[in-house]
């Protein structure tokens, strides 16, 4: 590790398989929390390359528990966080809609670190029990078209780094990682980003492991589309900034999509985006980021079309009877 500080310092870059390798060191505590603080915090003074982010991704897969949802190609929808917007579970509410419209998702998440409630939080709030099980995993998907993996059963190599972020606290690139280590490597993502150095960031990254993806972001700072704004799009085919007029819909105001003070009310909220019974600001901005994931899937639709997909699915109950039965399943 004293080698690799000494490098670091100097400004040099560490290759894909140099950083994989220090993750594993790490799982296998062969360095003390202060030398893994100090290459924490040389990555960040110096910034992340994108191979060497790959790298750490990958040693985190390689210790974790791995998930093959073979036959099927799935998509994941996530947001990196951390915008400090405190919206409701906007991207957990797309992965319904996107299920109900008949497409296959295989959401990784976890608590809320900076709101008042993350994807664990406002699923397991309605009794459901994660699992590890792969054959239950597959089951949902198949039975619902949504399957949920609680990253805390999965990212084994995450706590042996836990008490070093919390001590350093501040961002570092290992909350970037989130969105990259979904263990059953989904061949598709719809990713937000809440500003266009993590959106270039990420854009390398997804071309690297060659999969189909979108990544999003609001001009304004949030790492979703929040119609608050332009947003910008950016995919293997595709990079335009849109404005919410462009999809035919409203701007609307950050305290419309306000995520609550309190996990009940984002359960509240939650429900009802789902029951239809949400605003109009709500449902709008579920069914925009909807349409991102459907357009990840299929880039020679429209954006008009994909969101008239979200609108059926969610107008039609179809989003609402995903969420049941993925609920029935694992209570």
């Amino acid at each position: 590790m004293k080698q690799t500080l000494s490098r670091l310092v100097q400004g040099e870059r560490l290759t894909r398989e140099e950083t994989k390798q220090i993750l594993l060191d790490i799982t296998e505590q062969k360095y003390s929390n202060e030398q893994i603080a100090a290459f924490l915090m040389a990555l960040n003074v110096r910034g992340i390359t994108v191979d060497e982010l790959l790298g750490l991704r990958d040693g985190i897969l390689q210790t974790g528990t791995p998930v093959n949802l073979a036959p099927y190609k799935v998509i994941d929808i996530v947001g990196t966080g951390g915008d400090g917007k405190n919206t409701f579970n906007i991207s957990t509410c797309s992965c319904f809609v996107v299920a109900g419209a008949g497409y296959k998702v295989a959401k990784h998440g976890n608590y809320a670190a900076s709101s008042v409630s993350g994807a664990s939080n406002v699923i397991e709030a309605h009794g459901v029990k994660f699992t590890a099980d792969n054959a239950k995993l597959l089951d949902n998907l198949e039975k619902c078209n949504f399957t949920y993996q609680h990253a805390q059963l999965f990212a084994h190599a995450m706590k042996f780094v836990g008490p070093v972020r919390k001590a350093i606290q501040i961002p570092t690139c290992f909350n970037l990682l989130g969105p990259l280590v979904n263990p059953c490597r989904p061949q598709y993502q719809c990713l937000g980003t809440a500003t266009l150095d993590q959106m270039r960031l990420y854009h390398s990254v997804c071309q690297k492991l060659e999969m189909g993806f979108s990544i999003v972001s609001s001009l304004d700072g949030y790492d979703e589309i929040s119609l608050t704004s332009d947003f910008k799009v950016t995919s293997n085919n595709l990079e335009k900034i849109f404005s919410p007029a462009d999809l035919g819909l409203n701007v609307v105001r950050p305290e419309e999509i306000f995520g609550g003070s309190t996990k009940d009310e984002a359960v509240k909220i939650f429900d009802s985006v789902l029951e239809n019974t949400a605003t109009e600001a709500q449902k709008n901005v579920v069914l925009a980021n909807s349409a991102a994931a459907i357009l990840t899937l299929c880039p020679d639709k429209s954006f008009a079309d994909c969101l008239a997909e979200a609108k059926e699915s969610l107008e039609s109950g179809k989003a609402l009877a995903s969420f049941k039965k993925y609920v029935e399943l694992n209570s």
